[in-house]
């Protein structure tokens, strides 16, 4: 997918197949609100920006992420209003619309600014404006039933958004890519996981594809253990919370094998059952080494301590979109990081799903599928 060659309406297409705001409710409260608080966190960006200047070193990709969000939901706004994309840019095009491409909208080559100018701040404010003229003074949304009024406000929110572009050295094409990629990484129309990691190597390096792990307590004295076992051979060591308040994190090894089974990673997993792919003397020391063991150690710690203040996503089928991207920039220059957003999703839902029967019944037996890209829980006897 290129910026240089994307049309608008296409964009506008492909914005609306993932669109979650409730398209057919045709209710523009949701959508309206999305696109004041990404005007707000452009906004943020400049503020952060001009405070704290070379401190805050993630204000280009910031930008641009934030200026994709609010192309997306100007986009679906004029989606409910059945009005296209490219209806609303006709200013930037002498012929018809139909075809307009986001490089019409700016021909000129435009770079990355150092520093936000107050000229650029004072447009956003200028776009943040616009915006909120699509609700009336008691903040509801305004009818689209008016299609000229209603496409004439679409038209100079548009018209501010490229002008902030510009002024920021932002290509809107780019940000629209940026932001198509975005949401398929979250979003995906089709849920298709990448190939397994180890598909190239041996059988005997491999995880296995259909995979019974039982785990289950043991009282020492005062202290509660897990063990684990697999084709009734104990592996790994006993595991206790090592934490002053109890919270049962000794079953946290159930996110390991999760990720094992949805992602088909986990350095942990390879070394319990002895899997390192040794073939390949970087993929041993890289992938499966100390370092990836610890990464992902550092990963179920993070996600556990989030899932915690969440009752552990009980009866919830998402979870927080940066705590997904924070997940992501741990595994950054690692096989995992290839691993879609929605993938690891899953995975840690469905890690967390089996870490709430532990904890409840203090024994189970985890069934990994991962041709299926699955884990399941089921009782195990005493």
């Amino acid at each position: 997918m290129d910026g240089s060659t994307l049309s608008l309406n296409e964009y506008q297409d492909l914005a609306v197949k993932t669109d979650r705001t409730g398209l057919k409710s045709r209710n523009l409260s949701l959508p309206i609100l999305g696109l004041f608080g990404e005007t707000g966190s452009l906004l943020s960006e400049v503020k952060k920006k001009q405070r704290d200047s070379k401190a805050y070193d993630s204000y280009e990709s910031g930008v641009i992420e934030e200026f994709g969000d609010a192309l997306w939901y100007l986009a679906v706004i004029a989606a409910h209003a059945n009005i296209r994309l490219a209806d609303i840019a006709e200013e930037f095009e002498s012929g018809s619309t139909e075809a307009l491409r986001f490089v019409n909208l700016q021909p000129q080559q435009t770079l990355n600014l150092a520093a936000p100018t107050t000229e650029f701040a004072r447009t956003l404010l200028k776009l943040a404006n616009s915006v909120g003229n699509l609700t009336n003074s008691d903040g509801e949304a305004l009818s689209y039933f008016d299609p000229t009024a209603f496409a004439q406000k679409l038209k100079i929110i548009f018209r501010n958004l490229v002008h902030a572009a510009n002024e920021a050295g932002v290509t809107l094409g780019d940000a629209a890519v940026h932001n198509l990629r975005k949401a398929q990484d979250r979003w995906p129309t089709d849920r298709i996981p990448p190939p397994l990691f180890d598909l190239e190597f041996p059988s005997e390096e491999q995880l296995p594809r259909k995979l019974a792990i039982e785990l289950f307590e043991r009282n020492s004295g005062s202290k509660q253990y897990v063990y684990q076992r697999c084709n009734g051979v104990n592996i790994g060591d006993r595991l206790t919370d090592n934490s002053v308040v109890e919270d049962f994190y000794r079953f946290h090894d159930a996110f390991h094998y999760a990720y094992a089974a949805v992602l088909g990673w986990s350095p942990v997993t390879r070394a319990l059952l002895k899997l390192k792919r040794k073939s390949k003397t970087k993929v041993d020391d890289g992938e499966d080494g100390a370092r990836a063991i610890i990464l992902e150690e550092g990963v179920a710690a993070y996600v556990f301590a989030r899932a915690k203040e969440h009752q552990f996503f009980e009866g919830r089928d998402e979870v927080d979109f940066n705590l997904l991207k924070t997940v992501r920039s741990f595994v950054q220059g690692f096989e995992a990081e290839q691993c879609p957003l929605w993938l690891w999703e899953e995975a840690i839902l469905k890690g967390n799903a089996a870490y709430r029967f532990l904890r409840q019944y203090r024994r189970g037996r985890l069934i990994l599928d991962l041709d299926k890209r699955d884990m399941m829980v089921e009782e195990l006897a005493p």
